[in-house]
């Protein structure tokens, strides 16, 4: 019988360091499972080096290839850092940092002009924003239980409806009380932040503003613009930070799943227990891009977003039964894809192209600051006590009711990253886009009518 000394001398012995000695290829093998974000550590190396050889050398294209490579790599440096900070790490630290540190990086030059151009080009043309979220909806959509589907879309609107008289309400007062003026802090402050963003909010406000006030569309656009950032990145804070308190409190959310009942709302199905093959991956990402150009279609035939009537295509097929249960598992392995690859390469990119860092700093203001956050306070405590109400889990309603404060498709995004809440994407596509829609229609409507008055 050996002793516990010549045991201990056997299992400190050659073979027992081997594994610990051996650079390759177990060492390299732990340093290509090392990633920042989804970039080996090794690969991200090569990157770093490569993209400064070819911008010194003028040779950075706004070609898919290219863009891969830059917008993950500064996507997931971004988030990475976000991710580290102490006590900002819980808050979306990662989702602000890969979409405002690239805006300010552009405002004081610190990108170079080719791979800003670049970015923007690419961003501008491949519209892969509508890729991403094509196959966000779809694939969480497709993977709902069909009857708390159908449940959900129906409740999410009461939520919805408070949270934005009570906004408008509070938000109007609070800029009321600190001297800006009802008009002023109502028309120009609470109602662009829930507008729907700068594509389908900001600028159809802008325009209806100049034109029933006879002043410039870009003057108004200026001053409309700057709430709806500081809005977002609000909202973005404050989605965070639910998540944060959802890990203390678990009772208080679904984790993604927007009620609770007998099945799990956003993922029913056993993915595990469905064979998913690449084709059938394929396929439902061609699924996605087919329903997304069904609502452009509709778009064009009722004016109905493309987004939002790609989602009501979404639920339909789903309600019919018209997507097999396969090609549904499909869809939800393409959704986690997305979802992990491309969310904040796609941050970065729109901090690049479509975030000016001076149009938000404008809005720092003591008396701004403290109506914008006042409003998206409010409009997201609405949703959680109402929601709480309607039997809802109150995180979840919040959240939703915070993307009617986004940024567009760019902060539902931002919103949903934050919160680690993407599966609820459909439901803010609906507080972003309908919510909008219906804020601005409403207030060009008022505003024309106290004109005439």
């Amino acid at each position: 019988m050996a002793s516990p000394a010549s045991a201990s001398a056997t299992e400190s012995g050659p073979a027992a360091q081997a594994p610990t000695r051996r650079f390759r290829p177990e060492g390299w093998w732990r340093l290509v499972d090392f990633k920042i974000g989804i970039i080996p550590a090794p690969v991200y190396v090569i990157l770093v080096a490569l993209l400064a050889v070819l911008t010194s050398e003028g040779e950075i294209k706004s070609d898919a290839p290219t863009m891969i490579a830059v917008l993950a790599l500064g996507g997931f440096t971004c988030a990475e850092i976000g991710k580290r900070l102490p006590i900002l790490k819980n808050i979306g630290a990662g989702a602000i940092f890969a979409t405002f540190i690239p805006s300010a990086l552009v405002y004081y030059m610190l990108i170079p002009t080719p791979i800003v151009k670049a970015i923007t080009d690419f961003t501008k043309f491949t519209n892969f924003l509508y890729l991403y979220i094509a196959t966000i909806i779809v694939g969480s959509i497709l993977g709902m239980d069909r009857e708390v589907l159908i449940k959900g879309f129906l409740k999410i609107f009461v939520p919805l409806a408070a949270g934005s008289v009570a906004a408008a309400c509070v938000g109007t007062l609070v800029g009321t009380l600190l001297g800006l003026g009802a008009y002023h802090t109502f028309f120009f402050l609470v109602v662009p932040i829930m507008a729907g963003g700068v594509g389908e909010g900001a600028i159809p406000l802008s325009i209806g503003y100049a034109a029933i006030l006879g002043q410039g569309q870009g003057d108004v656009f200026a001053q409309v613009l700057p709430p709806v950032m500081l809005g977002s990145l609000t909202a973005i804070i404050l989605a965070g930070t639910l998540n944060a308190v959802g890990k203390r409190k678990p009772h208080l959310t679904g984790e993604g799943r927007l009620q609770p009942d007998k099945d799990n709302d956003v993922i029913a199905l056993k993915v595990d227990d469905i064979p998913v093959d690449a084709a059938t991956v394929g396929a439902a990402g061609l699924t996605a891009v087919t329903l997304y150009l069904l609502g452009v279609m509709m778009h064009h035939l009722t004016g109905l977003p493309a987004p939002v009537a790609m989602l009501f295509l979404a639920v339909l097929a789903k309600l019919a039964s018209a997507v097999s249960p396969r090609l549904q598992a499909g869809g939800f392995v393409a959704y986690k894809f997305v979802q992990i690859s491309m969310t904040y390469p796609l941050l970065f990119a729109i901090g690049v192209s479509m975030t000016p860092w001076d149009k938000l700093v404008a809005a720092f203001t003591l008396v701004n600051l403290i109506t914008i956050v006042s409003t998206v306070v409010t409009l997201m405590a609405a949703g959680f006590f109402v929601g709480r109400r309607l039997g809802m889990y109150p995180i979840e309603t919040a959240i939703v009711n915070a993307c009617h404060s986004g940024q567009g498709g760019t902060g539902d995004v931002a919103i949903l990253t934050a919160a680690n809440r993407m599966a609820l994407m459909p439901f803010a596509q609906i507080a972003t886009r309908i919510g909008g829609a219906l804020t601005v229609t409403g207030t060009l409507v008022v505003m024309r009518w106290i004109g005439a008055s």
